[in-house]
């Protein structure tokens, strides 16, 4: 079935029950588990940096192999992004989010078989391979399933798994390291949980929501008869298109170039910030899992409150560019306020509060997801969200090695955190230059 067209009949294997007379809320259900997939994604991305001081030791590496180490992920992740959008658009996002979540189950349990550098390195390669189909297919069902007016929201629900894993990962992953005593049997085992996650996948993901089982006729009129006002506002602009149609707007640049900065902060904070919380300020194990939660579980509340609060405005009227722009560039300045206070501060505790604020305002750029699906619309949403998503993993396999030659140069962390104020820099120009309110002719 293509997933362009969206007025389809019900699968064979998914007929309708008597729940099509009721009212049901299938779509913020099915967006809850991608919050599920995402944060479980993004506990097996940063196991490494929890395990990491151990693994420094028995390997005996240098800061430099760190930063190699910590970017290999990213090397493959962001190299897959546009070749996976397009196998999204091609085949449709239930698939390939299945495909990756057993696929990344089984790296993450091999990187704990690891015996030095290279096999890690590989490990980890392979993990970026697998992942890499996980945001663009999330993009992709919220161009789907979601009206314009709640795809701020169920962009926020599905990227704040990021921020919620991030944090949670510190727990999980130093609780399992405590229990088994071996950083080891900590991946192996949240690689195995991860295959199992995509059973789930396969069983509740749809292409096409009238096609699913628990979908009641109402809420999918009410999804399509959105789905045709859209439509109708960018008549001319809802084909199918190549990637290539859209280098010539500004618009696409700044997408890319905003989530390159993004990113440039939140992978430095999430693959170097237990190491920099272990080394500058002092923090043993258990305190760099419980600090990286709360840095990181302010980001999951911040970008929960950001899709709600982009929402609410535009139904209130606001303009979309008025809207987004607002909220973006406060993010961007709260966020290079931050890591400048960071910077300056001292005070181990004073710097996890400040990080957390950082946090808080930067998880508001998660917006950027539903962006793919006002610049492409829903045929092409799984492209230009891989795209996106490879111009940011760009800034991921850079900033670990940039940062782990920082450290290795100067013996020090504000050199790199300064490099973070650049990345947020970055961010805010491209925020407030981008176009939000139209689809982009191609």
């Amino acid at each position: 079935m293509s997933t362009n067209q969206q007025t389809s009949p019900p699968l064979k294997d998914a007929p309708r029950t008597d729940s099509s007379a009721k009212v049901t809320n299938v779509r913020w259900k099915l967006f809850i588990l991608l919050l599920i997939l995402v944060t479980v994604n993004y506990i097996d991305r940063g196991s490494i940096s929890v395990a990491l001081p151990m693994i420094q030791e028995e390997f005996n590496l240098p800061p430099e192999l760190l930063g190699l180490l910590l970017s290999a992920f990213f090397w493959t992740y962001a190299a897959m992004q546009v070749p996976v959008g397009w196998l999204i658009d091609r085949f449709g996002p239930r698939k390939m989010l299945t495909a990756s979540c057993v696929g990344w189950g089984a790296a993450t349990a091999a990187s704990g078989l690891s015996g030095g550098f290279l096999s890690m390195f590989i490990a980890r390669m392979g993990i970026g391979v697998t992942e890499a189909g996980v945001m663009p297919a999330g993009g992709k069902l919220n161009a789907l399933w979601m009206p314009a007016k709640e795809r701020g929201r169920g962009a926020t629900i599905l990227d704040a798994g990021a921020p919620l894993g991030a944090g949670l990962g510190g727990i999980a992953i130093a609780g399992l390291i405590a229990l088994t005593g071996s950083w080891r049997w900590a991946f192996i085992i949240a690689g195995a949980a991860t295959v199992l996650l995509g059973w789930a996948v396969w069983w509740y993901v749809r292409d096409n929501p009238r096609s699913h089982p628990a979908m009641s006729e109402a809420e999918a009129d009410y999804i399509e008869a959105a789905h045709r006002e859209e439509d109708e506002a960018n008549a001319g602009s809802n084909g199918k298109g190549k990637l290539r149609n859209y280098l010539k707007y500004r618009s696409f640049w700044s997408m890319c170039f905003g989530w390159f900065g993004f990113n440039g902060v939140f992978y430095g904070l999430l693959t170097w910030g237990p190491l920099y919380l272990s080394e500058s300020k002092g923090f043993d194990l258990k305190e760099i899992g419980w600090s990286t939660f709360v840095i990181f579980g302010a980001g999951f509340v911040g970008e929960i409150i950001g899709g709600r609060l982009a929402d609410t405005l535009q139904t209130k009227g606001f303009g979309t560019n008025k809207v987004m722009r607002t909220l973006l560039g406060l993010s961007a300045v709260m966020v290079t306020l931050g890591l400048v206070g960071t910077t300056v501060i001292p005070d181990p505790i004073t710097a996890v509060i400040m990080l957390s604020i950082v946090l808080f305002f930067l998880r508001w750029v998660g917006l950027f997801w539903a962006v793919p699906a006002t610049l492409g619309g829903r045929a092409n949403a799984g492209v230009l969200g891989g795209a996106m998503n490879f111009s940011g993993n760009i800034a991921g396999f850079l900033t670990p090695i940039a940062v782990g030659l920082i450290v290795g140069a100067t013996g020090g962390y504000t050199w790199a955190l300064l490099y973070f104020v650049g990345s947020a820099l970055i961010m805010g120009i491209s925020v407030i230059t981008l176009d939000y309110s139209k689809r982009l002719a191609i």
